[in-house]
């Protein structure tokens, strides 16, 4: 059951930031168990429950993601990740270019939204056309969104815009990867079992952006293939 993160966590995240060795993160490694991984393993199978006994046709699967870096793509970088995410996600090869749920703590704070990690050029191609077909679909969803308030859109721009749609859409229109979130401080909730109501909501609040990106992956992912 998960019970909120503390004090302890932040305080092995700003520790292996500033200590990202092996000799350290040996030397805390319960720490790591105790006050990162097992809690967010806890959070993400009572929001992953919760939210698929409401859209179980989905198909989708939970996954939290080790603190071991791709030795491969270090790049500078410590052996070790200074935060943890958990995502729920298609189970396949190509799962960053399709639409995931997620939740992130750092040491900054933690986040949580819907989108794509590595979105293919085909699938923002076609998300473009259908914005220029059929403006109202999106500029709907936005509307939604914009009277919650707790959501923005995120993720880097193309360096040249890619059109002048209306707007409403511009700000999605010319995103070369995509996402829509929210970010907070490490905070109270954070630290308490409402994580998990707040999670619950906000991803049964955005299944329809997941729909919405979804429904542009069919031929991005088919050239994947």
């Amino acid at each position: 059951m998960f019970t909120g993160y503390s004090d302890k966590t932040l305080e092995f995240m700003w520790g292996i930031r500033l200590n990202n060795d092996r000799t350290w993160f040996t030397a805390h490694k319960d720490d790591y168990l105790q006050h990162l991984y097992q809690p967010t393993m806890d959070l993400g199978r009572e929001v992953y429950d919760r939210f698929m006994d409401k859209f179980p046709k989905l198909d989708l699967n939970l996954h939290v993601c080790r603190i071991y870096r791709d030795a491969r793509r270090l790049h500078g970088q410590g052996p070790y990740k200074d935060h943890l995410w958990l995502t729920i996600r298609p189970e396949n090869d190509i799962w960053s270019r399709q639409p995931v749920f997620w939740f992130e703590i750092t040491p900054e704070g933690w986040s949580y939204g819907v989108g794509f990690w590595n979105a293919s050029a085909q699938t923002l191609a076609a998300m473009r056309r259908d914005i220029d077909e059929n403006p109202a679909r999106l500029e709907k969803l936005v509307r939604r969104l914009r009277r919650d308030g707790r959501f923005q859109v995120q993720g880097r721009d193309y360096a040249r815009p890619k059109g002048n749609p209306s707007p409403l859409t511009a700000e999605w229109y010319n995103k070369r990867d995509i996402s829509v979130g929210c970010q907070r401080e490490f905070d109270q909730l954070v630290c308490s079992p409402a994580l998990v109501d707040e999670l619950v909501d906000g991803f049964i609040f955005l299944e329809p952006v997941y729909q919405y990106f979804q429904s542009f992956c069919k031929n991005g992912l088919e050239d994947l293939k």
